[in-house]
């Protein structure tokens, strides 16, 4: 299969790649209903992960929002794996047109990967609600940026409530990324889908406006598409791509997770 894989991305011309949360767990990162997740949501607040990642939550109960927010979405200190530097060697060699990530913790660009497409936004950024001025993660961790007695970060500028540049439960996807997501996938020769379960929409649609020639799947347990897909390998991504894509630039320092 892997030999399979080689030869489909050695012919193809315009690869997409579709990842999900599967590319950056191999960097340590948790998917937030995971079961630490789930159970600091369950025990801290009595709801779920995704009520409390929701626009309704976040504007009746910011501070709590921020608690689980910063404790199970933010982890500052991690590094990409071989799936981030080998989807970057592809695009340098000019085979990967594009990245559609449903992740939001901006690995891909870490291992210089440039046209990413973050269709659920990204933790790196915030903005105030108030004045709109923007601000990095790192003024957001900061806590002398907190309101007194609370996890919620504020404008320098104005005082205003600062909001995650990320697409909470309840909003909608940003339109332009949307296009560009589809644009790119109905361009591409080969679409390469790995990590995810394809199973959140509106994002697992984009699947169905691929008319190229080859559809991967590359995902440890099987999904509702494997039946239409043109190779489906159950394994590791790392582990494939570091197979099939040759010379990676490779970061080898362990993963550092807030709070370790």
């Amino acid at each position: 299969m892997y030999e399979d894989l080689r030869k489909i991305i050695d012919e193809s011309n315009y690869i997409v790649f579709f990842g999900g949360a599967g590319v950056s767990t191999e960097s340590g990162v948790p998917d937030f209903r995971s079961e630490n997740g789930l159970w600091r949501a369950k025990t801290r607040f009595g709801l779920t992960p995704e009520e409390i990642v929701s626009h309704s939550f976040f504007m009746s109960r910011t501070d709590d929002f921020y608690e689980y927010y910063m404790e199970n979405l933010v982890f500052p200190d991690v590094q990409p794996n071989a799936t981030h530097y080998a989807l970057a060697k592809l695009e340098e060699m000019g085979k990967l047109k594009a990245i559609i990530t449903q992740n939001i913790d901006g690995l891909h660009q870490a291992a210089g990967s440039k046209e990413v497409y973050e269709i659920h936004g990204a933790v790196s950024r915030v903005h105030c609600m108030d004045c709109g001025k923007k601000y990095s993660a790192e003024y957001m961790l900061d806590k002398k940026h907190w309101k007194p007695d609370s996890y919620t970060p504020v404008c320098g500028e104005c005082g205003g409530v600062l909001k995650p540049d990320v697409v909470l439960y309840e909003e909608p996807l940003d339109e332009v990324l949307i296009q560009k997501s589809i644009k790119a996938i109905s361009e591409a020769d080969t679409l390469i889908i790995g990590g995810t379960s394809l199973v959140v929409y509106p994002a697992a649609g984009f699947v169905n406006f691929f008319q190229g020639k080859n559809l991967v799947l590359i995902n440890k347990q099987a999904t509702g598409f494997d039946a239409r897909a043109d190779l489906v390998i159950h394994d590791s991504l790392g582990k494939v791509f570091s197979s099939v894509v040759d010379g990676i630039e490779h970061n080898p320092k362990p993963v550092k997770l807030k709070g370790e």
